[in-house]
């Protein structure tokens, strides 16, 4: 048998991933099954609040302690980095976490390979992780290098003050600027993919043009989450029948072999700092890529200028949709 203390007030399945550096879906299994008590009463939900100074006990624990086979060869761009939290550029192509389908080293084990501290509330897979990215997405993250920042970071998430300004090349130009608030939930006949759903969960998203060329062919949009479901942006712009460039999943077509990432990038975050509560702006630059596209159209300063503009607005647009 095991046995330890509760050490912060945490949900059970997030303290045994931490204590026992294993996966929480390991975790899970073990209080289902009946393995883990708490002052010595079986516990079997995984979401049982512990107090602080609370005995956990595990009888017989068949767990495997995880072991990468992966070595991060890319690297990361640190935007910002203090003893509380760190701020990245994440690259295109890289998951942000382990799970048994991903085949590859991810941002967490670039993160353990770099010797950063990391928080533990999201157990091993999830080391420092708040929020996440697609893996075809770049752009700004922000990542938790203790429990204290974490909490207070997720807070901010459910709060809605922090938030992040995404950019993206699509296929058309928007009709004009737009709030859509759908539900979204799993696509009914593709597992893959979400879809607007009526029973789903809410989702909310801001759209702003921010210029299109000539021909209409490359359109540079800005959008603004309130809610944070899986592929929002992607399902929401479908769902207006426009497309960001390179993503097939959601209906972009393309005879070109040209284009050989999603067109979407997480531009700007802005958070509230998890212990000098000061309000913190961070930019990831627009990947060489998005200029290549449109360059032929519009130079550099001029596309700048109007995302600077877009951003701007979509500042004071958070501010009034916080309380919608």
């Amino acid at each position: 048998m095991t046995e330890f203390i509760s050490s912060q007030t945490l949900r059970l399945d997030q303290e045994l991933a931490a204590k026992l550096q294993v996966s929480r879906n390991q975790v899970v299994s073990l209080i289902k099954n009946g393995s883990v008590s708490v002052n010595g009463k079986i516990v079997t939900k995984a979401g049982f609040a512990l107090n602080l100074g609370d005995k956990i006990s595990l009888i017989k624990p068949q767990i495997t302690p995880i072991q990468s086979e992966f070595k991060a060869e890319f690297d990361v761009e640190i935007l910002y980095e203090d003893s509380d939290i760190l701020v990245i550029n994440k690259p295109i192509g890289v998951t942000v976490h382990p799970a048994p389908s991903v085949k590859e080293a991810t941002l967490v084990e670039w993160l353990k390979q770099k010797g950063y501290t990391l928080s533990s509330l999201g157990g091993t897979e999830r080391a420092g992780i708040v929020h996440r990215l697609d893996k075809g997405t770049s752009g700004v993250m922000v990542v938790a290098k203790n429990n204290q920042a974490h909490t207070a970071l997720s807070q901010q998430l459910s709060s809605k003050d922090m938030g992040r300004i995404y950019l993206a090349l699509c296929d058309l130009p928007l009709k004009e600027n737009c709030v859509i608030d759908r539900p979204i939930s799993r696509h009914p006949q593709n597992r893959l993919k979400n879809a607007v759903v009526s029973s789903g969960k809410p989702a909310k998203s801001a759209f702003a043009n921010i210029i299109s060329s000539q021909n209409r062919r490359v359109n540079l949009i800005s959008a603004k989450l309130f809610t944070g479901r899986t592929h929002q942006i992607r399902v929401h712009l479908a769902s207006i029948n426009r497309h960001i460039l390179g993503d097939d999943l959601y209906g972009f077509k393309s005879n070109s072999d040209k284009i050989r990432r999603i067109f979407l990038h997480a531009y700007i975050l802005r958070l509230i700092h998890p212990k000098s509560n000061q309000i913190m702006e961070f930019k990831a630059p627009l990947p060489s890529e998005f200029y290549e596209l449109i360059s032929k159209e519009f130079n550099k300063e001029i596309v700048d200028e109007n995302i600077s503009v877009l951003c701007d607005i979509f500042g004071g647009i958070a501010q009034w949709m916080r309380y919608d």
